[in-house]
């Protein structure tokens, strides 16, 4: 019988690992079909690693549900491990952190990671439009009314006019990210027909807008603004990672 062979002892070095430019952390809906798909080509780059946790959350979208997510927000962040040292992690719902409010949200994270900057795509949304010089916003959800009038009364609460509401009406999350894009890019160039109005926000990270934002700015010659683009420029920069990608909008072009 053939005796098992002695393992050899390989000699090795170590680095900084996977992110030694920018390690970004997202926290994702368990619901969401999108957001992961969408950062890919817009954060992966060399030397900025991107991490994902997922939270739980119920399938309907009304106030309750997104502001009961407030529990489940440090397990979710404590998922992504303290020893990556992040430099920057966002909640990914734009209805969720309006609901809990920011600055909950900011401090929550930052009980499981207090050096990591923190963002959520309504946050990041602010930052993109005082970014490009934007006052006057159309706004499209696919929200039911309760949660969409409370999305503009944060947006005016920031100091922007909202010239124009435009929503999908759903509650069913699964439904928002079947949402085609070109049903988003026709609504999108509908409200940004108004003349009052000097760009758009689409909200939601699950809707499919990335891919329509080009084309809606070229046709609008107005800035357009979605959740996932807004929040993955936002970490970049809160990475200090001032990351230009062509094809996601003006943006990641000029800004």
């Amino acid at each position: 019988m053939d005796s098992m062979p002695s393992i050899e002892q390989c000699d090795f070095e170590t680095d900084d690992g996977l992110g030694s430019a920018a390690r970004i952390g997202l926290i994702v809906l368990q619901t969401d079909q999108t957001i992961e798909h969408e950062f890919s080509g817009m954060v992966r780059a060399p030397g900025i690693a991107l991490y994902h946790s997922r939270i739980p959350n119920a399938m309907e979208v009304t106030p309750q549900t997104l502001g009961d997510m407030k529990l489940n927000l440090p397990t979710a962040a404590a998922l992504l491990p303290a020893q990556f040292n992040f430099d920057a992690i966002g909640y990914a719902c734009t209805s969720g952190a309006t609901m809990i409010g920011e600055d909950q949200v900011e401090a929550l994270i930052n009980e499981i990671h207090p050096n990591a900057k923190v963002s959520n795509p309504i946050s990041a949304c602010k930052a993109a439009m005082h970014s490009l010089g934007l006052k006057r916003i159309a706004l499209i959800t696919p929200y039911a009314p309760q949660v969409t009038l409370a999305m503009q009364s944060n947006l005016n609460a920031a100091g922007f006019q909202i010239n124009t509401v435009a929503s999908f009406n759903q509650s069913d999350d699964f439904t928002v990210a079947r949402i085609t894009s070109e049903s988003i890019l026709r609504s999108v160039l509908k409200a940004g027909s108004n003349k009052h109005c000097d760009g758009v926000f689409v909200s939601c990270t699950s809707l499919r807008t990335l891919e329509v934002i080009t084309t809606a700015e070229s046709q609008l010659k107005k800035p357009v603004i979605a959740s996932n683009q807004a929040l993955a420029w936002h970490l970049l920069r809160l990475a200090r990672q001032n990351r230009l990608v062509p094809g996601c909008g003006q943006l990641f072009e000029n800004s």
